[in-house]
């Protein structure tokens, strides 16, 4: 393997590896394609077998170096120095996340780049003050004993990685597990590895000991992610992205009985209350339905709406839509491009069944006419159906664009099951000026996160994560401790 120095935000994008960033060991590449344009933009180099196995010994090796024996405060003062770094290099880190994802700059700049470093901060506080449990405990002797806990890192972390919100959604993971003495492999998406690529750099600048974070490029099966999570070595796999993907995972996983932490798809609801504030409901839905063009797990594909404010509501939202100007240059421009055209065909490919089951097209369906550079990138209209049923195709799969169908209902017991009659439970948003009745439809969403008069709304302190074929474990605050930590508990005879 030949080691490389150069920064891999350039036409060259490289694996970090062991601290020192390196080309594929078997000459592989592949092209990094801006999705705004569809021009090709950079060279990817991919992992091979050998490669990835030298990410996972690095990351081995280390959990007994210098990063082993740090103390719970020296960590701390690392992984803070992680989000100062991220600040400092923000444009560097907007640039390199605008030229993968085609998202407008304005877009990326407020949600994604500030997103890394908070993660990395919040969970250096978190760790700072992580609870343990104790016990005073009654023994058959007449005596007493002392039970406490102490949590230790669970060991090489693979974080297989989306490409929606590619930095925040990494460090939403390597935060916790880095802050919990882990040591990670990172496994980008090959549609977006420059971000990735990057923070190697940023550990390199603040002083981080080599081997604590890794990171390989490349596919799936027969490549870098089937070649990490099968790794014997790798001690636990968590993992964003599609559910079927989760599933191949899974069974990887199995192999060694290794700990998972999943958060896959969804087929989100909204339930609209006649009471509702239509401002708040209608603005809150435009975004959760056209954020980032629709490519966002959280994002609402279902939205139910009660009679008496159905056709106002529908009128409402269609004249959102129109706002939501598609391009990435401009500052109405919000609807950037979808990841590839493949995925743009797969949307696409919803439109048209949408149709072709009797929905009608309120708004949207189809590609919309761009001038410029931006005329090969992979955009699609926002799209907005009624008349559909809920058994439908577009009402049942999860489609990842800018798109939804907005159904009339007629009674709280009604919408509550319609909302439920899914495999997934990612999340939900219920509107109503009702505040008791927010409480109650809330509850009874079989969802790992429900709003009420919001969405998107988030405290990393909070528990995040779905259920069914949404996922699996919690992440956020002190629950990520579970999945990033091994509990010992001490019992000592007094």
């Amino acid at each position: 393997m030949t080691s490389v120095s150069s920064s891999p935000i350039t036409d060259t994008i490289l694996n970090f590896i062991d601290g020192s960033y390196r080309e594929g060991s078997e000459g592989k590449s592949f092209s990094n394609v801006n999705p705004a344009t569809g021009a090709e933009i950079g060279v990817v180099h991919e992992a091979s077998q050998a490669d990835v196995a030298d990410a996972v010994a690095a990351a081995k090796a280390a959990l007994t170096g210098p990063w082993g024996k740090m103390t719970t405060a020296e960590r701390v003062k690392l992984i803070t120095a992680v989000a100062t770094e991220i600040e400092r290099r923000a444009d560097d880190f907007l640039a390199a996340e605008v030229a993968d994802t085609g998202k407008p700059r304005h877009v990326a700049s407020h949600i994604d780049i500030p997103r890394g470093a908070a993660n990395f901060r919040m969970f250096a506080d978190v760790v700072s003050t992580m609870p343990g449990e104790s016990f005073n405990t009654p023994t058959p002797d007449g005596g007493q004993a002392f039970n406490y806990t102490v949590r230790k890192p669970k060991g090489v972390v693979a974080v297989v990685c989306p490409w929606n919100f590619p930095l925040l959604l990494m460090t939403w993971k390597v935060g916790p597990a880095l802050a919990c003495g882990n040591t990670v492999v990172v496994k980008p998406s090959e549609e977006t590895p420059r971000t990735a690529a990057l923070l190697g750099e940023v550990m390199n600048a603040v002083g981080m000991p080599k081997g604590v974070y890794n990171v390989v490029h490349g596919f799936g099966p027969g490549s870098a992610g089937e070649f990490l999570t099968s790794n014997p070595d790798v001690d636990a796999i968590t993992f964003t992205g599609e559910t079927g993907t989760g599933q191949a995972i899974m069974q990887k996983a199995a192999t060694g009985v290794r700990d998972i932490s999943f958060e896959l798809g969804g087929k989100n609801p909204a339930i609209v209350f006649a009471d509702a504030d239509l401002d708040k409901a209608v603005e809150g839905l435009s975004r959760s339905v056209f954020l980032n063009t629709g490519q966002v797990c959280l994002g609402t594909e279902r939205v139910y709406v009660e009679r008496p404010i159905f056709d106002a509501f529908v009128a409402r939202m269609a004249a959102a839509a129109q706002d939501f100007k598609p391009g990435v240059t401009g500052d109405r421009a919000y609807l950037g491009p979808l990841i590839s055209a493949e995925h743009r065909e797969k949307v696409l490919g919803y439109y048209r069944r949408a149709v072709e089951d009797g929905a009608t097209v309120v708004t949207g369906g189809g590609v919309p006419e761009i001038s410029g550079a931006e005329a090969g990138g992979f955009f699609v209209e926002p799209t907005l159906w009624i008349d559909v049923a809920h058994g439908d195709t577009v009402m049942r799969e999860e489609i990842f664009g800018p798109c939804c169908g907005i159904l009339p209902f007629d009674s709280e017991d009604e919408v509550i099951a319609l909302a439920n009659d899914t495999v997934y439970g990612l999340c939900a948003s219920v509107w109503t000026e009702n505040l008791s009745r927010g409480h109650r439809v809330a509850a009874a969403m079989e969802v790992g996160v429900c709003w009420v008069n919001s969405w998107f709304l988030r405290d990393l302190r909070t528990a995040f994560g779905g259920s069914g074929h949404s996922g699996i474990g919690r992440e956020g605050g002190v629950h990520s401790l579970e999945f990033y930590t091994e509990i010992t508990n001490i019992c000592v005879k007094l």
